[in-house]
């Protein structure tokens, strides 16, 4: 399934590969690959909270911020959140990335191999075979309950509004 006019990257129009997933469907299963070139799946987070950051490469200013500000404001989630960032990036560069960065609250994971995560949510962009900047949380029952995709691919997401839909949906204000 293809979706034109939902991203731009620097203003050009690029096309979705995937299915149109909504708040309150059932989130669909993935396959990624952690630094260790281990299979991860939905099922390796069953009874947690999954915070699903999607970057299109951790190389460039925007990806990384996006990182760094969800490991930030990880160590303020309850501990039933899961946070994982996925991109299309090499495991081993991400594995570099997180090291160097510090990341240590974000699990980072690659959709490289297969672009899994990126059909079964309809953020695999077609013309490039990354992902679309976008924030999903999905909740202990694997219901998606927060969908964001970012329309301009060079923008940051709305952080405040994802934090603010985690706290809503967690029931809890996020630790000081």
């Amino acid at each position: 399934m293809e979706r034109k006019n939902i991203i731009t990257m620097h203003g050009n129009p690029l096309t979705l590969i995937g299915a149109d997933i909504k708040v309150g469907d059932k989130a669909p299963d993935f396959t990624v690959i952690d630094g260790d070139l281990n299979e991860v799946k939905l099922g390796n987070y069953a009874g947690k909270i999954k915070m699903i950051s999607v970057t299109p490469s951790l190389d460039t200013t925007v990806c990384d911020i996006q990182a760094r500000r969800f490991n930030h404001e990880a160590a303020a989630f309850p501990v039933d959140v899961a946070v994982l960032n996925i991109s299309m990036d090499l495991p081993f560069a991400i594995s570099r990335f997180c090291t160097v960065a510090e990341i240590d609250k974000v699990k980072g994971l690659s959709d490289h191999r297969d672009a899994s995560f990126g059909e079964a949510y309809g953020v695999l962009i077609k013309e490039l075979r990354l992902l679309a900047r976008s924030l999903f949380i999905i909740d202990k029952n694997n219901i998606v309950r927060y969908k964001q995709i970012v329309p301009e691919e060079t923008n940051h997401p709305d952080y405040d509004e994802a934090l603010r839909a985690l706290e809503r949906i967690t029931g809890l204000a996020r630790a000081a």
